[in-house]
């Protein structure tokens, strides 16, 4: 910094103010000042800026499977919003999810000197770990089911669920079979719950669901269960990539669909609109979601109301062609 000040003829404070945006700097100065960083090469000292000011300008996330769509794109919107917010991020992927790791990644975070902490929490074993463990870093849980000790930002997935059952049942079909996520997942039993919902309120009876873990081959075994029952004509699917394997099965089976089936996914994955036929689905806001965690992780570090929220995005319904009237 005292070469830039050299190089611009400035003293080292009004270089400090050029680099902290301080209004109270002449724009010729401010000019002289941008060209001798740029000429030098000059890159503040982040380490010793922290130690100044106490804040490190990061923040962590914790995060499990990041394969599938959901949590990629979660995490996705995290960083982005954290960029905009003047943030950088450093991220902690887990593959075991339990207390031990859940506060090891923790630690690791808090030793790194962040300022505070977003939790990808999609499963219920891993909101349970968060829920008791001593957290001394304002956090924030994404899809962490209820606010208890940290505040969470989710999708509301009873919603989904809703719309996707409720969709297919105004088209006449008589009921909506489906075909759910992992037992564990907060996201599939929040569809489970909402497809239950709709179906009861409609005085319909709700078939038993047929178990998947996200992948296209468990869609697929589940396609091939359903295909081979005379009753079915609507199906619910709590992920694309489970539908992407239903629709597979149908089509070796020689079900046509919306003809004969028609079928829902969710998460309007990019690939969706090009299924075969064009998927039907449920899109969640993932850019909002990480927008939203972002903004109040923020109010927590600026010193805000520190009551923990809940704050909930709802899912929108995308039509394709993969439903039709019976």
């Amino acid at each position: 910094m005292a070469d830039v000040a050299k190089e611009a003829g400035v003293s080292h404070q009004t270089v400090s103010r050029v680099l902290n945006d301080h209004p109270n700097v002449r724009s010729e100065t401010r000019t002289r000042v941008l060209e001798a960083i740029d000429k030098l090469g000059y890159r503040r000292n982040l380490v010793a800026r922290a130690l100044v000011t106490k804040h490190s300008r990061t923040l962590g996330v914790v995060s499990f499977d990041t394969t599938l769509y959901g949590p990629a794109s979660t995490v996705y919107g995290i960083e982005q919003a954290a960029r905009a917010a003047g943030y950088f991020v450093s991220i902690v992927s887990l593959k075991s999810i339990d207390r031990a790791g859940v506060r090891d990644a923790l630690d690791y975070l808090a030793d790194q000197g962040v300022d505070g902490i977003v939790v990808v929490a999609p499963q219920r074993s891993a909101a349970e770990a968060l829920a008791d463990l001593p957290l001394g870093v304002p956090t924030v849980a994404v899809e962490g089911g209820e606010a208890g000790e940290v505040s969470v930002v989710c999708v509301d997935q009873v919603a989904g669920g809703r719309l996707a059952t409720e969709h297919l049942l105004s088209l006449g079909h008589e009921t909506v079979w489906h075909v759910r996520g992992p037992s564990d997942w907060l996201e599939a039993e929040g569809r489970v719950a909402g497809w239950r919902a709709a179906l009861e309120e409609a005085g319909r009876e709700a078939p038993r669901p047929l178990a998947g873990d996200w992948s296209p081959r468990s869609g697929y075994e589940a396609g091939r269960s359903l295909a081979s029952m005379r009753n079915v004509t609507a199906v619910f699917v709590a992920n694309d990539q489970m539908a992407l394997g239903v629709l597979r099965a149908f089509t070796e089976q020689g079900v046509r669909v919306p003809e004969q089936v028609s079928v829902v996914g969710f998460d309007d994955i990019p690939e969706s609109e090009f299924f075969s036929p064009p998927l039907t689905t449920i899109r969640q806001d993932f850019d909002a979601v990480g927008r939203h965690s972002i903004e109040v992780l923020v109010r927590q570090l600026e010193g805000g109301p520190q009551e923990r929220e809940r704050l909930v995005v709802p899912p929108t319904f995308v039509a394709r062609v993969s439903t039709t009237r019976v």
